[in-house]
């Protein structure tokens, strides 16, 4: 589509033409990220692929399958017209700047993500970001449509188009669609708060397998189908009725990983262990580098872990010169009011806590509000003797994984918190409750003065679990048990 369409009545019913793409992935993102002309040619904008770990996992499976990659551009105004970046061929979706502000700002960051994770903050339901919501997911999948031969395979992916499902199967009642959730999913007693739940189940049953990060996510929306739409569930699958049709939808749990030798790779480059030797030299050799790197998020925890931090200060169990903690929080969503805040009030905590504890050339921690490449996180993760992950709500929380795949001599601590995906599959993390306080601090100090054979067979689990089931691993395995789901028109099991 080369212009935005603001209304929905030209998106109702079928495209005039189906597609020629066996495999189409639906995000609500392009695998690329822009990058203009600095001399401001007239060649047009330049893209460059994004280093996410999807896009890594889907890239080949693209080439394979003929496939294409249907998202927003990530600015707003009319959508460039399809094109080929290394392979991939792109289809880019258009939001208006009303609609960046309605669905993206509103709907899906103040509405569906604060909801999702637990409301940690208030959610916001207004029926004009609902409306956008419509309109945007119906965009999408009609472009999906556009674009899919008879009988693909269509991949829709994350929280932001969960109404795509739905709407695609009416359009093209022929393809075979998956939806992976990458977010966590609620509790119905907090999911019911949403005035449109119907509506959002409803959409995700569009789908004929439903992936989530953890099994708990998938029995919270079986649930939820029982109670907001009456449906009937036996062990993972969902049974719907389309008007006169009937079909069986799978519901389950397919963990994300990360592409575990690239970063094993990255960890084993020269320059980048030479970058991890400089930055425990810039910190003064401490004899412990603890380290904290997130989306500067409300739902990461970031301020129960610089209490926690502060309290081990005030106690002197932990502190400079000996132990230092760098926290990276790289910017994030800073147009909305509660990420502001969130923001102040970090800077305010680290800048009280370095106040009080802090000597002339060694501050007990080190904050730094930026993004850093992917070779830089590397040397970092190489550089900390424990990586802190506090998270109060995640749906896996992949630096985790990071961490454990740039660890390849089996030294280093993880600290993680059991409200996150990767809590079920890293047992040799020293697991936490964030909430507490005390057993957080308990857990630094362990971390802090682990034994190496204690911290050697503890990564080493880890490593073999992140080695084994990387993302590769993830996308091969949902992608067959899409295969195998019960489709549109086929009989259970077949």
């Amino acid at each position: 589509m080369s212009a935005i369409r603001k209304g929905s009545a030209d998106l109702e019913g079928p495209p005039a033409a189906v597609g020629d793409y066996g495999f189409v992935v639906v995000a609500s993102r392009l695998p690329v990220d822009r990058v203009d002309d600095p001399d401001g040619a007239d060649g047009g904008p330049e893209w460059r692929r994004s280093p996410g770990g999807l896009v890594t996992a889907l890239e080949p499976v693209m080439r394979e399958a003929n496939g294409a990659w249907v998202g927003w551009p990530g600015s707003a105004g009319a959508a460039p017209d399809p094109f080929d970046v290394q392979g991939m061929h792109l289809v880019c979706v258009g939001l208006s700047a009303a609609e960046v502000e309605d669905f993206y700002e509103g709907f899906c960051n103040a509405t569906l993500w604060p909801l999702y994770h637990d409301v940690i903050a208030p959610p916001v339901f207004r029926r004009p970001w609902w409306e956008s919501y419509v309109t945007v997911n119906r965009r999408f999948a009609w472009a999906a449509a556009e674009q899919a031969a008879m009988g693909a395979t269509v991949w829709v992916n994350d929280y932001q188009l969960q109404l795509v499902p739905g709407m695609l199967r009416a359009m093209r009642g022929d393809v075979r669609i998956g939806f992976f959730n990458h977010i966590p999913f609620p509790g119905y007693e907090i999911f019911a708060q949403l005035p449109w739940r119907r509506q959002i189940i409803e959409g995700l049953l569009g789908a004929d397998l439903l992936g989530f990060q953890r099994h708990g996510d998938a029995a919270n929306f079986l649930r939820a189908c029982r109670r907001a739409t009456g449906a009937t569930t036996k062990g993972s699958l969902v049974h719907v009725r389309d008007g006169s049709e009937e079909r069986e939808v799978r519901a389950d749990a397919f963990p994300v990983s990360i592409d575990s030798a690239a970063y094993g790779e990255l960890a084993a480059r020269e320059d980048v262990r030479a970058r991890a030797r400089e930055i425990r030299e810039a910190l003064g050799e401490p004899e412990v580098v603890l380290l904290g790197v997130d989306r500067l998020d409300y739902t990461k925890g970031i301020l129960h872990r610089l209490n926690a931090y502060s309290e081990l200060l005030d106690e002197g169990r932990l502190g400079p010169p000996g132990a230092v903690l760098i926290l990276v929080a790289s910017p994030s969503r800073e147009r909305v009011e509660h990420y502001r805040l969130l923001r102040d009030e970090i800077e305010v905590t680290v800048g009280r806590i370095n106040g009080q504890h802090g000597e002339l050339g060694s501050p007990p921690i080190h904050y730094l509000h930026q993004s850093y490449p992917r070779d830089e996180m590397a040397a970092l993760y190489l550089s900390a003797d424990v990586m802190l992950v506090t998270s109060l709500r995640d749906g896996m929380n992949l630096v985790a994984k990071e961490y454990v795949a740039c660890r390849q001599d089996e030294t280093g601590a993880l600290v993680l918190s059991e409200f996150t995906g990767a809590a079920d599959e890293l047992v040799g993390a020293l697991l936490v409750n964030p909430h507490d306080i005390e057993g957080l601090k308990d857990a630094i100090v362990h971390a802090a003065t682990i034994s190496p054979q204690e911290a050697r067979r503890r990564m080493r689990s880890m490593r073999r679990r992140v080695r084994e089931n990387d993302v590769a691993h993830w996308a091969a395995t949902f992608l067959d048990a899409l295969k195998g789901a019960p489709g549109h028109g086929d009989e259970p099991g077949s």
